[in-house]
C-alpha cells in the first residue's frame, strides 16, 4: 500500500529511516540505518517540538479553564437576574390586584364629578 505523503513503495521520512508495513495489521516496523544522517539532531529537535506543543497545550487547558470559570458566573447571574425577575413579577401582580379596586374607586368619583359639573354648566346656562 502506497503512503498517500510519501509515494510508493516503503514509507520513507529521512535518509536512514525506512518504514514499512507489516502484513494484516496496522503496525509499522522502522528500520534506522546508522550510515545516513545525524539522529542526535533529530531527537533532540524531536523533543523541543515536543516541548512547545506541551506549552500549547499546557496554555489550551488554562485558558479552557478560565473559560468554563466564566461561564459558570454567567450562568449564575443569569439564574439571579431571572429570581430577581420573578420576584419582582409577583410584587407587581400583587400590587396591581390590590390597587385594581381602589382605580375602580377612583373612575366611579370622577365620572360622578364630571355630571355634577356639566349639571352645574346646564343649570347656569339656562339662566
Amino acid at each position: 500500500m502506497a503512503h498517500p505523503l510519501y509515494g510508493s513503495g516503503p514509507l520513507r521520512s529521512r535518509e536512514g529511516l525506512t518504514a514499512r508495513p507489516v502484513a494484516g495489521t496496522d503496525e509499522i516496523q522502522l528500520r534506522i540505518d546508522p550510515m545516513h544522517g545525524d539522529l542526535d539532531e533529530e531527537i533532540s529537535g524531536l523533543h523541543q517540538k515536543i516541548r512547545r506543543l506541551k506549552g500549547v497545550a499546557q496554555e489550551i487547558e488554562t485558558e479552557a479553564k478560565y473559560q468554563n470559570d466564566f461561564i459558570s458566573q454567567l450562568q449564575m447571574t443569569l439564574i439571579k437576574a431571572q429570581a430577581g425577575v420573578k420576584n419582582n413579577m409577583r410584587r407587581l401582580n400583587k400590587s396591581i390586584i390590590q390597587q385594581g379596586s381602589n382605580h375602580v374607586v377612583h373612575v366611579v368619583l370622577f365620572a360622578l364629578f364630571c355630571f355634577f359639573l356639566v349639571y352645574l354648566w346646564t343649570k347656569f346656562s339656562r339662566r
